[in-house]
């Protein structure tokens, strides 16, 4: 018992200051290497708050950027087709007929029938020349040997024949500059015979002459847009 009271212990204070100089703190001082990392760890912490790079997001931004800049001219655009030739054709065709039909005016109507044999559309021709054509005229014949034809259908079937029975050497003056010159002609004609029946300009615009009046307009500036 004496033995062991005569040990004696070292103060704790001075132990752990040996235990401190022994094993030195795992904190190193503030140096250039601690201070990077410190600053590492900062960006990397308010890097979450910074936003991030999307590629999805990037290239509909591009898109609305490129739909934004799109001038508004490429919308629906409205084009209008210049005159040709066989719309002008047709034009005089519908207008001869409505002639052939109407009841406003006083010309001599048989000049029609030439006029609608130089202007018509080629197709027309053709398939008046063509089997249908042939055969309706076959009927429309046996109709005109036992039935009444007004005055006004006949023109149209006069027409319907001359096609048929005319020679090539006539045919050729179709899409020709003295076919046209000739529609022209008869055009001038038909209109001097309709605006001076009528007395004046303003009786040839009333409701009963108008849309014969129109039709006289329409044959005679469509052979002189063809000759442009």
């Amino acid at each position: 018992m004496q033995s062991l009271s005569n040990i004696s212990y070292s103060p704790l204070p001075f132990t752990l200051y040996n235990e401190r100089r022994r094993f030195p703190s795992l904190k190193s001082p503030p140096g250039p290497s601690t201070h990077a990392s410190s600053c590492l760890l900062r960006s990397t912490a308010n890097s979450s708050f910074l936003p991030r790079f999307d590629p999805l997001r990037v290239s509909s931004n591009w898109k609305e950027k490129m739909m934004r800049k799109k001038p508004r001219g490429f919308g629906t655009v409205c084009y209008s087709m210049p005159l040709t030739p066989r719309s002008l054709q047709w034009i005089s065709t519908v207008s001869t007929a409505v002639l052939m039909l109407a009841r406003g005016t006083a010309i001599q109507k048989s000049f029609l029938v030439p006029l609608f044999v130089l202007q018509a559309p080629l197709s027309i021709i053709s398939w008046i020349k063509g089997e249908y054509g042939i055969w309706f005229a076959f009927l429309a014949l046996l109709v005109r040997l036992f039935f009444y034809i007004p005055g006004e259908l006949e023109l149209p079937f006069i027409a319907l024949l001359l096609v048929i029975v005319a020679p090539f050497q006539a045919m050729n003056l179709r899409g020709t500059q003295a076919g046209v010159i000739l529609s022209l002609v008869i055009a001038g004609y038909l209109a001097f015979q309709h605006f001076s029946r009528t007395g004046s300009l303003k009786n040839a615009f009333d409701q009963g002459s108008i849309v014969a009046t129109l039709a006289i307009i329409c044959i005679s500036i469509v052979p002189c847009l063809l000759l442009i």
